[in-house]
């Protein structure tokens, strides 16, 4: 590695290390700064932008936000809420349970913010420590991205692996991360399901209730959305929003279904996934402007499409400035890793993690590494099964849902921590991602072996 290389390195880590600092849009805008020193000051060739990838992400986002506009997100966190009130002294497996489908359905984890609140009150309510259901459902509604059909991530994995020649589809991804990603979270509330004081038993707690003004602030208050009315057209919405979930996941079976010496979807002459995505989540959006009265205005206004907007934005400046890195130096990287990706292929897992706890972004983590992962000849079926490993940012607790559920947590026990890594979501996390990885490996260079190896052409 050269001298120039380095410094050019480190020009690529410092940009996404304030771009994360400053957060939202920074992340892609500065990526930008950095870019431009790479491409004007060390005349590096630029790299190409991930456009496929990105209309995607805007058209399922759209589609996402009419969703919640018409009022068909508040219909599923309603139903999502009856099941937790019915059980809450299981709130700490059924709450990350509820958040990460609803991060599978939705395709992102902001969705959190509605169902927290409530996750919260039923943990207080029924003295349970609401760090212990807290922690591991923030984690969980992230880890819920890499098993969501219409998530950037697995999007992107599956485009990018097409044109690398592994075809896999969308269904044959979450036959692996979503047995995996559940796992891992059902080890990690279990280690959380005793995490912790008692609130009987923890000094602190007791302090705070025993201040009137502190009680009144925990007890006094129920959070809910069991009171909001539902329309027709709300419910309506929901079903639009499935059934188009129901047809890419169908047509994406027809890319799996062999007719002859050709798949089902090249004998009906069926476009590319991608294609077929956008289509699709652009029709169910207009249905929901047109028969569900889902406000444009206000679908734009809502947290989910400018969530959305925002990791457009991040992936969009992110992705260009590694692959004009990766891009200009992939004989010399090869050179490099050529050992330890031979030797050990599962450690691009630790790569994976380590540029997501830089960058926040389980789908910028797939569109910067994954194409450097198959130039370094590392197998398809190996990086299926590390995907899990593409979430890392709980690491240093500064992404919205973690900072939100800190806020969330009325009785305090949910926590950053003094010393910054000691907080909340790094166990749940770690625990969580680890097994998942583990297990997800497994499922792919182990147990099926042979099956997820027959996608390569």
């Amino acid at each position: 590695m050269t001298f120039t290389m380095i410094i050019e390195l480190l020009i690529v880590l410092a940009a996404l290390y304030v771009g994360s600092r400053y957060g939202s849009l920074a992340l892609g805008a500065i990526s930008g700064i950095g870019l431009a020193i790479l491409v004007f000051g060390f005349g590096l060739k630029p790299g190409t932008p991930p456009t496929d990838v990105i209309y995607i992400i805007i058209a399922a986002v759209t589609c996402a936000g009419t969703l919640q506009a018409s009022g068909g997100m508040d219909w599923m966190i309603q139903i999502a809420e009856k099941m937790l009130r019915r059980h809450p002294e299981h709130i700490t497996f059924l709450g990350p349970l509820v958040t990460f489908f609803l991060t599978v359905l939705v395709g992102t984890g902001h969705v959190v913010y509605t169902i927290m609140p409530i996750i919260c009150d039923i943990a207080l309510k029924k003295g349970i420590r609401p760090e212990r259901p807290c922690g591991v459902s923030s984690v969980a509604s992230q880890v819920g991205i890499t098993c969501s059909p219409i998530a950037a991530a697995v999007v992107a994995f599956v485009t990018i692996s097409n044109t690398n020649g592994y075809m896999v589809s969308i269904p044959q991804v979450l036959m692996v991360t979503i047995p995996a990603c559940l796992m891992g979270l059902m080890c990690a509330a279990l280690a959380s399901y005793r995490r912790g004081k008692d609130l009987d038993k923890d000094p602190e707690f007791i302090r705070r209730k025993s201040d009137p003004e502190q009680y009144a602030y925990m007890y006094g208050n129920t959070a809910t959305t069991l009171d909001k009315h539902i329309t027709r057209e709300a419910k309506a919405s929901v079903f639009i929003f499935l059934g188009s979930l129901l047809i890419i996941v169908g047509f994406a079976f027809c890319q799996m279904i062999h007719v002859g010496d050709q798949t089902l979807a090249a004998k009906i002459n069926l476009p590319k996934m991608n294609i077929c995505i956008q289509i699709i989540m652009l029709m169910a959006a207009a249905a929901n402007i047109m028969f569900c009265k889902a406000s444009p205005k206000k679908a734009v206004g809502g947290a989910v499409w400018q969530s959305g907007m925002v990791a457009v934005v991040a992936i969009y400046g992110i992705a260009w400035l590694a692959d004009t890195y990766f891009g200009n130096y992939m004989d010399q990287m090869k050179m490099m890793l050529a050992d330890l990706v031979t030797n050990y292929p599962w450690s691009i897992a630790v790569v994976f993690f380590l540029v997501s706890v830089l960058i926040n972004s389980q789908g910028a983590v797939v569109v910067a590494m994954l194409p450097l992962a198959y130039e370094l000849g590392i197998a398809g079926p190996v990086l299926l099964g590390v995907l899990p490993s593409v979430y890392g940012y709980f690491f240093i607790p500064n992404y919205p849902s973690d900072i939100a559920t800190v806020n969330f947590d009325r009785s305090g026990t949910t926590v950053i921590g003094k010393y910054l890594l000691n907080h909340s979501f790094m166990m749940p996390g770690l625990i969580s991602v680890i097994v998942a990885t583990v297990v997800g490996y497994l499922i792919t260079n182990v147990f099926f072996a042979g099956y997820f190896a027959s996608f390569i052409q």
